[in-house]
């Protein structure tokens, strides 16, 4: 056990804690330190003797989640107190009663948001959900209650380090999926990036690893380019007497990764590896005017690339975000994007909505993009009926996307999240405009409902008291808003018809002698294998089940289809242990905490291959799947049923053959194939399953599909091709059986 020094332990806890009030020392009121250094106490009481698993006593944790609400999200005096509270109901005995006693109901009422959703997802994935829904009803009161638990989801991915491997997937995925994208809606961009990078570096760390080192090996050959790029810029600016700080910054490590695999292509490859920034000091009266002139300084100089310009100045970002985008070819023929503002807006991009309300008094008082969209997350939480999974879903869709610009007939400007039809725009007028939508006018021209929106549209809806909203509805609407209200509609609807198909199976259970009680439709219900009584019905009402079905069912014996089911559904990975049979040791895979042989079957959205990094996922019907850690799934399964997660590893190698998919790349030349297909079959015995090659202007392009061991095997296939003459490149790629 490691000796613990208790007196430099606290020495250091009153060092944070006077660094934590430094920070906040600017914006501190009246008695403001009075209530810090009250929340301070009773954190400190709180955790008397608790421990992280990093060994740290427990206070450093809620201390730096102040401290990054101050420094890194610049929030105020009552965010403070929240953050340094903010675990005490859930993990003391403190309940919010004592908390609302002791520091009022504003604080209560945000600690009350962060206990709803603490340890959000361990108690499966629709609890998970409906913890997430509640602590987004809180946004309706207070905003606050988001960005501390960013702040705390900031320094829990900071500090995953100490926590076994299995909780750092589930928790990194739970990040990217839900955490990234909700402080990119809230214009937290700096955050929104570390969370994205640190995702990276605990899921993937070998290329988190080479990416680093690859940015670091070309430091100084960046840093000589900036200053010769910016020289010029910088004179101009200075003759022109402006105020101003130019930073070259290197892209973040996750977006370059989402580079090179979203285009297949290596870092050195990635074109745009940092952009210059150029902030500026300007009144708000004419902030406008001077990036524009900005703009005109370095075009002066650079060529553009006409369709990179982006103009968040005339028209914001919904999260509130304002910045001029240009994208500009250097002397040495690289492209360089430029971002150009102010100090104000500076702010906004990297504290995001704090900084927004600091502001919002000078802005003529608008009602900004930000409030807009807290609104109908707001109305979207009010309407909403559908079931916490489906919620989560639909408010994810809507957190990542770029907006798209539309007006009305009248002039007046409608943002809709990018994708966006005619139908969402009806919606987004009135539900019943958008129930009733039969198509539209844009720009003075017929369209039909499924019509995608533009930048710049003009749109006019047409509508008929005939119209009903139908299922194929849902698959071209993205907003959250016309998803839930035509889900209501058909809801309605279906439940009309499964009152018809109700009457109808109780008539034909009369005349088969059956009782009509909840057993008999559970049986119905495992015969014709429907997941609900509602969807049974509503089968039987639209003529999917027929009544000549039942005749069917009379025979049907409930005792053979028991075995052949699963006698219960898994609720969680350590009850599944205990079923699953286990199997001879020459398996190769491990898996579950205590790292057994067991039954599992190779997923086929990834598959994976041994020498991959896996984990295990319990299925309802199908025992146990092994998925890549690289998955595209992966996320949304780590995310929202992590309960369900099961360590995975191989051992060793394995006399089995995997099937993987390579793409190879290069010129076309006589004899190139024979030399590929020489080094597969005859060299590396390798079976081949099929080639399909393409040739087009003197490029060779050709997918394999082939048989290998694991992955050290498929690396030496790979270094051999990469060697062949006139292949310049060879890849995995994900295929689907």
């Amino acid at each position: 056990m490691i000796a613990v020094d208790v007196e430099e332990e606290n020495k250091e806890i009153v060092r944070r804690y006077r660094q934590l009030l430094r920070k906040a020392k600017p914006f501190l009121k009246d008695d403001d330190s009075k209530k810090i250094r009250k929340a301070f106490n009773v954190s400190m009481e709180a955790y008397d003797g608790m421990r992280r698993k990093s060994g740290e006593p427990y206070i450093f944790h809620p201390l730096a989640v102040a401290r990054i609400c101050v420094e890194e999200i610049g929030l105020g005096t009552t965010s403070i107190i929240s953050a340094l509270l903010h675990d005490v109901v859930e993990d003391t005995e403190w309940t919010i009663k004592d908390i609302e006693r002791n520091f009022g109901k504003k604080i209560a009422r945000i600690i009350d948001g962060l206990t709803k959703i603490s340890g959000v997802f361990e108690h499966g994935s629709s609890q998970q959900a409906e913890n997430f829904r509640k602590m987004l009803l809180t946004l309706s009161e207070d905003v606050r209650v988001i960005l501390v638990k960013l702040a705390d989801r900031l320094h829990n991915m900071r500090t995953l380090g100490s926590m076994p491997e299995n909780k750092q997937y589930k928790i990194a995925s739970e990040t990217i999926f839900l955490y990234a994208p909700l402080a990119h809606r809230l214009g937290l961009y700096a955050i929104k990036s570390e969370l994205e990078d640190l995702y990276l570096r605990y899921t993937e760390r070998d290329t988190f690893s080479e990416i680093v080192s690859k940015i670091a090996a070309t430091k100084e050959a960046r840093n000589r380019f900036i200053k010769s790029f910016i020289r010029p810029i910088q004179k101009s600016l200075n003759a022109q007497d402006f105020n101003y700080v130019i930073k070259g910054r290197p892209k973040s490590i996750y977006s370059i990764w989402n580079k090179m695999k979203k285009q297949n292509i290596p870092f050195e490859e990635v074109y745009d590896l940092f952009a210059i920034r150029i902030i500026i000091d300007s009144s708000m009266e004419t902030e406008k005017a001077d990036c524009w002139q900005v703009y005109s300084i370095v075009t002066d100089f650079y060529k553009p690339n006409p369709d990179r310009l982006r103009d968040w100045i005339s028209t914001p970002r919904a999260n509130g975000y304002e910045s001029l985008h240009t994208t500009v070819m250097a002397r040495n023929g690289q492209w360089v994007e430029v971002q150009i503002r102010t100090t104000r807006m500076d702010e906004i991009a990297e504290k995001g909505y704090a900084a927004h309300w600091k502001y919002k008094d000078n802005v003529n008082n608008q009602t900004s993009g930000l409030e807009q969209w807290i609104g109908k997350v707001r109305d979207m939480l009010e309407q909403n009926d559908s079931s916490a999974l489906e919620f989560v879903d639909d408010f994810r869709g809507n957190l990542f996307n770029e907006e798209v610009f539309a007006f009305t007939p009248k002039g007046e400007l409608k943002t809709l999240p990018h994708g966006a039809t005619a139908l969402d725009f009806a919606f987004d007028i009135h539900t019943e405009v958008g129930a009733r939508c039969i198509g539209a006018k844009i720009n003075q021209k017929l369209v039909p409902i499924n019509y995608e929106l533009k930048n710049g549209d003009q749109v006019e809806i047409l509508t008929s008291s005939k119209q009903k909203p139908n299922e194929d509805w849902l698959r071209f609407v993205v907003t959250s808003k016309a998803k839930s209200k035509i889900k209501d509609e058909l809801k309605e609807d279906k439940k009309v018809i499964a009152e018809e198909g109700r009457e109808i199976a109780l008539r034909k259970l009369k005349q088969l002698k059956f009782e009509a009680n909840n057993e008999t439709f559970d049986r119905l219900r495992a015969f014709f294998n429907v997941n609900t009584q509602l969807d049974l019905f509503y089968r039987i009402g639209k003529g999917i089940i027929n009544t000549k079905d039942f005749k069917k069912f009379k025979e049907f014996k409930p005792t053979s289809t028991i075995k052949q089911r699963p006698a219960s559904k898994v609720s969680d990975a350590k009850s599944f242990a205990k079923e699953i049979v286990k199997v001879k040791s020459d398996d190769i895979l491990l898996i579950g905490e205590d790292m057994d042989v067991i039954d599992y079957k190779l997923s086929k959205c990834c598959n994976p291959i041994p020498g991959d990094n896996v984990f295990g996922f319990v299925t309802v019907n199908e025992g146990i799947k092994i998925h890549r850690t690289t998955c595209p799934n992966a996320p949304e399964l780590l995310a929202n049923h992590g309960h369900r997660v099961v360590k995975a590893k191989w051992t060793s190698q394995h006399r089995s053959a995997f099937l993987v998919g390579l793409k190879i790349i290069g010129t076309d030349r006589v004899g190139l194939i024979n030399d590929v297909t020489a080094i597969i079959s005859d060299e590396l015995k390798v079976n081949m399953r099929s080639m399909s090659i393409d040739t087009e202007s003197g490029i060779f392009e050709g997918d394999i599909m082939l048989y290998v061991n694991d992955t050290r095997h498929l690396d030496l296939l790979i270094t051999k091709l990469e060697k062949v003459d006139g292949v310049f490149k060879v890849s995995r790629f994900e295929y689907h059986d």
